[in-house]
């Protein structure tokens, strides 16, 4: 990338997606960011915010020590917070937070005290805001995704199959749905820009099978793109063999052992990905340090199967890998959601 500079254009993307969040002149608003947040955009938020009117203002922490055996990336778990009770204090009194904390509040043990107070949060992923300008949230997307959680709210069976050989199977009854269009517009609720994904975390003891990532999927945590097969098979939530005889699947195995965990190698969360903007091979076109990689969660048609921590099932882990895969199928309770990689029905 060029070096940063502050663009009318990107003040305008963030003013757009905080209208969508119903800010209003007066509002007050909390600007989360750390001492290693991405500069650039917590000045974006900041002038978009007084564009609108509203009344902000930065929390700004030092970046915690880094205590993990391994590197954070996209944990969607910031512990920026550390539990500082006038911190939390403060945001949750706020209209809204504008999370732009390197990982993200989304799992944050602190998020729920902070909706509770009454603020809804928003999570600007961190990323270049080429990419946020790019996919600025679509108002026509909401419904969609809305669609998407009432059929998984209301499903027993999620089953998922590729021709790469992926066949599985999850229990997603008692399971908490999820899903994020790109805003936030009421108290206690969250999102996070760039949007378009539905899923959810399933119980305990729900899923099994065999998850094979093939050439051109993707393995967020490590920002890279597949490029020979490796072949995860699954058992009682737990992965308990990674297969393959490349570089991704040493890589992974590395990975996992390196934690020490067994809560590391199980299921967070299963969904797919419902924004038609969202771009397969933006991960080729950024440096590293310039992208998150949300976009790739958030492609439409995706089957996105994560690991790591999940409160449904009573399981907690800073051990994560983010999967998003191309060309799988989706039903539930025997109805295609996704098929061949492409949304159905009322989801496309």
């Amino acid at each position: 990338m060029r070096p940063d500079r502050i663009e009318a254009k990107w003040i305008d993307a963030f003013a757009a997606t905080f209208t969508l969040c119903a800010i209003a002149p007066g509002d007050v608003v909390a600007i989360l960011s750390e001492t290693q947040s991405r500069p650039l955009n917590v000045a974006l938020a900041e002038l978009a915010l007084a564009r609108l009117g509203a009344r902000a203002f930065h929390v700004v922490l030092p970046t915690p020590p880094q205590r993990a055996p391994v590197p954070l990336r996209s944990t969607g778990a910031s512990d920026a917070v550390r539990g500082l009770t006038p911190v939390v204090q403060a945001l949750a009194q706020s209209t809204l937070v504008v999370d732009l904390t390197v990982e993200g509040m989304l799992h944050a043990p602190e998020l729920p005290a902070i909706l509770k107070g009454g603020a809804r949060l928003l999570m600007v992923s961190n990323e270049h805001p080429e990419a946020l300008e790019r996919l600025v949230p679509d108002p026509a997307l909401a419904p969609k995704v809305k669609a998407a959680l009432q059929r998984l709210k209301q499903a027993g069976e999620m089953r998922v199959t590729s021709p790469a050989g992926t066949a599985l199977t999850v229990d997603v009854r008692g399971a908490r749905v999820g899903g994020v269009w790109g805003w936030c517009d009421r108290p206690g609720q969250v999102a996070h820009w760039p949007g378009g994904l539905a899923l959810c975390f399933p119980r305990a003891h729900a899923v099994n099978g065999r998850l094979v990532l093939a050439p051109g999927d993707v393995n967020l945590t490590f920002k890279r793109y597949v490029e020979t097969a490796v072949a995860l098979e699954i058992a009682d939530d737990h992965v308990e063999r990674v297969a393959g005889d490349g570089v991704d699947a040493a890589l992974m195995r590395d990975h996992f052992a390196a934690w020490g965990d067994r809560a590391a190698y199980a299921v967070s969360h299963v969904g797919w990905g419902m924004n038609p903007r969202a771009r397969w091979e933006a991960l080729a076109m950024y440096d590293k340090a310039d992208t998150n990689g949300t976009e790739l969660r958030a492609v439409a048609g995706n089957f996105l199967y994560s690991t790591g921590a999940n409160e449904t099932a009573g399981r907690f882990t800073l051990g994560h890998f983010d999967l998003p895969m191309r060309g799988c199928t989706v039903t539930l309770d025997g109805v295609t959601v996704v098929e061949a990689g492409q949304l159905t029905r009322e989801l496309a």
